[in-house]
């Protein structure tokens, strides 16, 4: 398989996997609300996407505390914790209730038991993959309900830019990847780039964090804000960035003026696989399901999902902002995947609002 063929695969897969967390949770908008998972009084309060930043802020620091005296236990735990929540949430609206204890949906229960029990024993890619799936979309759903108009365009904005100092700043969040890269649990979505990775072999992430190629068979790592998943709230905010090589400080780089496109494309494609956090396919999916619950304009009658004009156009925009990222990826260069991701899903919410009729103070939340 040659690179082009390869490179081609990694895109489909990953815009595959962009979309199922998309389209999983515009199947959950409504269940989750008629649910009662809305889980704020106001979701126009503005000051809810604050809290919510200063919630990731507090995770952060507590992961990285726990990573730098070696009890990384601690933020596998956690995870497979929140996964298994999660998959409650998602399971118990989308499984019929053939067997139920007292009000408990079993089905529903041991399925959610299951992906827990499948990320602790065998976290193989594909596992990891289904599980960041589910808990994408039920998260994206979650916010999406209890995040109005004007409070997700906040927090899009403010993580966007976060993301972009993280990674082309502070660099902080490459330590943090560094540390949970090896947990194996769900804080990134692993797409392959050959038929022999497994996921399971301890060499599978040796090396790629930070840009520094240990071994010949590393692989491309996601990594920045907030790469592990915050468990101070039942839902995934891995906001990272994408890296496909070395740090943009790595001394030992080569200068943009010496590399080739061809060159740096076959220098990410010589690893296993690419990675990109959970959270750039969550936080875009945010405002992608706010819009489709909020907004009464455009509607469009596609089975299963509530979907409309605008959030249509945030949908598209999120996968043009991905496209352009992974592009950049196969470079052989890291970057912030937030600013991309989050102003494609913005522009085209915006456009989708515009030509629905809405006024832009309106499109605003204003």
């Amino acid at each position: 398989m040659n690179d082009r063929t390869r490179a081609l695969l990694a895109v489909g897969l990953t815009v595959a996997l962009f979309l199922s967390v998309q389209l999983g949770a515009l199947a959950l908008v409504e269940p989750f609300y008629e649910g009662g998972h809305q889980s704020v009084e106001d979701p126009d309060d503005p000051t809810n996407s604050l809290v919510y930043f200063g919630i990731i802020l507090v995770a952060t620091a507590l992961m990285l505390v726990t990573i730098r005296y070696d009890v990384e236990w601690l933020i596998k735990a956690m995870i497979i914790a929140v996964s298994v929540m999660i998959s409650w949430y998602v399971f118990d609206e989308l499984v019929p209730s053939v067997v139920t204890v007292g009000s408990v949906n079993v089905v529903a229960a041991a399925a959610a038991v299951a992906v827990g029990g499948a990320l602790l024993l065998y976290p193989e890619w594909y596992v990891i993959d289904l599980t960041g799936v589910v808990m994408g979309a039920g998260a994206a759903a979650l916010f999406g309900i209890s995040f109005g108009l004007l409070p997700a365009l906040l927090l899009l904005t403010v993580l966007a830019v976060y993301d972009a100092i993280s990674v082309y700043g502070t660099e902080h969040m490459l330590d943090l990847a560094e540390g949970v890269m090896a947990l194996k649990i769900p804080v990134v979505l692993v797409v392959p780039t050959t038929l022999s990775f497994s996921y399971l072999d301890p060499e599978s992430t040796e090396g790629v964090v930070d840009g520094h190629e240990e071994s010949d068979t590393g692989s491309d790592v996601s990594s920045g804000t907030d790469a592990s998943n915050s468990a101070s709230d039942p839902s995934p905010t891995a906001d990272s960035s994408t890296d496909g090589g070395p740090r943009p400080d790595d001394a030992s780089a080569e200068s943009d003026a010496d590399a080739t496109p061809e060159t740096d494309a076959g220098d990410a494609l010589e690893r296993d696989a690419l990675f990109i956090g959970l959270g750039d396919a969550v936080i875009p999916t945010v405002l992608v399901a706010s819009a489709a619950y909020f907004l009464e304009v455009g509607t469009l009658d596609v089975p299963g999902i509530s979907l409309n004009v605008p959030a249509l156009g945030a949908l598209i925009g999120t996968i043009a902002g991905l496209l352009v990222l992974m592009h950049m990826v196969l470079k052989g260069r890291p970057h912030a995947g937030l600013p991309l991701l989050n102003g494609g899903a913005i522009a085209g919410y915006l456009v989708g609002a515009l030509a629905s009729g809405l006024s832009l103070a309106t499109a605003l939340g204003l």
